[in-house]
């Protein structure tokens, strides 16, 4: 896949990746980047989490505490809240809907053109 159409795709899905992350336990901003990266998702750059995570704070789907740093200012640790669950709930629900469609969109015209050769 090229990564304009890679980047296309995350733009509309990121946020919930990122959510789904903070599921699994807090994290500050390089951490979540770093998770991403673990999980194949290389191309990410930094300001786009950092981007992301005031955006998902705004909405208010995590809590952030301030965490002391051995170098610089504090650290904000994300911890996803109640709202942030039931928003990646829904994520997850939406997801599931359209990759299944998606797949079976798929299937359909690989079966059609196996049938017309």
């Amino acid at each position: 896949m090229g990564k304009q159409q890679m980047t296309e795709m995350l733009k509309g899905t990121l946020e919930g990746i990122v959510l789904a992350i903070l599921a699994g336990q807090p994290a500050y901003g390089y951490e979540i980047t770093a998770r991403l990266r673990e999980q194949g998702f290389s191309d990410i750059a930094e300001g786009t989490i950092y981007a992301l995570l005031v955006r998902i704070e705004q909405r208010g789907f995590v809590d952030v505490t301030k965490v002391p740093s051995e170098k610089g200012p504090p650290r904000k640790v994300y911890s996803l809240n109640a709202e942030g669950t039931a928003y990646l709930d829904e994520f997850w629900g939406t997801w599931s809907f359209l990759a299944a469609r998606i797949d079976q969109l798929h299937h359909h015209i690989e079966q059609s053109k196996e049938e017309g050769q």
